[in-house]
């Protein structure tokens, strides 16, 4: 019987669970509402039916389930497998890897959900066949992930992979972190719309006006401005990818990745984003440490959590 591995993706809103083979294929995925508010317990009895359910639905034995990886939104002690705290759940100091192991009684590792969405790119994603890579996260922050010689780096606290809190700027718009100026203030789509605004709200012209005053100006609408030409959007635009490619352009020098792999929401304005992001990396890095270095999106979407935490398990020995 060919192995199965178990990726659950738990978010504040959906606990995604997905089975996966040994060469990183998706078989089956399914999700369920969190349902924060009914408590720890609940939502750990959740993650543990829907991941039976799902290895059934897929047509796999639980004898063929080799192990379980779980992605999850925090600060972890990852060789203890304890939630210390997470962002948008009510969790702290929880034994999460003991009491699935113990519902389950399968080998079960947690690691934070952008690295493992890393580590799903890495796998069957943009970074397949890959081993030294960065993979950020553009979206209501930034997220990173960082694979070198085919592992995850965690560092000594786990705090490796932290893109989005490198201060770019000093004395900038405050972050959620507590500091200032950090790249997530300046290239999340968060910090994307709040660039706009204040700058619609200085009295520059310009065609978001409408929008920011209508409170539904998104990233994708000052993309889209950029495109028609509006100067705003524009000068938007350059400031984040210039912040984003300034920050990889350290990154290349400390880590030296063959790849950058993007993805996010913001990464769905396609060219728009990464047109000026390799202009603005080119002018910024060290041209020893930029030759050969591509710059790509992600792939594999929502489904890399999953993918990814199934590699927690499968790919141990990598």
């Amino acid at each position: 019987m060919e192995k199965r591995y178990i990726g659950v993706d738990l978010g504040g809103t959906n606990i995604k669970v997905g089975v996966v083979d040994p060469s990183g294929n998706l078989l089956y995925k399914t999700e369920r509402p969190t349902r924060a508010e009914e408590g720890t317990d609940a939502v750990i009895g959740r993650i543990t039916s829907c991941a039976r359910e799902a290895a059934e639905a897929s047509g796999a034995s639980w004898d063929q389930v080799a192990g379980i990886g779980v992605g999850l939104p925090g600060f972890l002690d990852i060789p203890r497998g304890v939630v210390k705290r997470l962002t948008n759940l009510p969790w702290e100091n929880v034994p999460i890897r003991d009491l699935l192991e113990k519902e389950w009684e399968r080998p079960v590792m947690i690691d934070n959900d952008a690295n493992v969405a890393a580590l799903g790119e890495a796998w069957s994603g943009a970074g397949a066949g890959v081993s030294d890579l960065v993979c950020i996260t553009l979206g209501t922050g930034v997220g990173g992930g960082v694979i070198a010689g085919g592992r995850l780096v965690h560092g000594v606290g786990g705090a490796a992979g932290e893109i989005g809190h490198i201060r770019m700027e000093e004395g900038g718009a405050l972050c959620g972190c507590g500091q200032r100026g950090c790249l997530e203030t300046i290239a999340s789509a968060t910090g994307i719309v709040r660039m706009a605004k204040e700058m619609a709200a200085s009295g520059r012209k310009t065609t978001l006006a409408e929008a920011v005053q209508a409170g539904t100006l998104s990233s994708r609408d000052v993309f889209r401005a950029m495109e028609a030409g509006d100067s705003v959007a524009l000068e938007v635009v350059e400031r984040a990818t210039d912040a984003l490619a300034r920050a990889m352009a350290t990154l290349s020098v400390i880590l030296n990745p063959a790849r950058f792999i993007i993805g996010g929401g913001v990464a769905r304005a396609g060219d728009s984003l990464f047109r000026p992001l390799r202009e603005a990396y080119k002018k910024h890095a060290l041209p020893s440490a930029a030759e050969g270095v591509s710059i790509v999106p992600a792939q594999l979407g929502n489904d890399a959590g999953v993918i990814g935490a199934a590699g927690l398990i499968a790919r141990r020995g990598h």
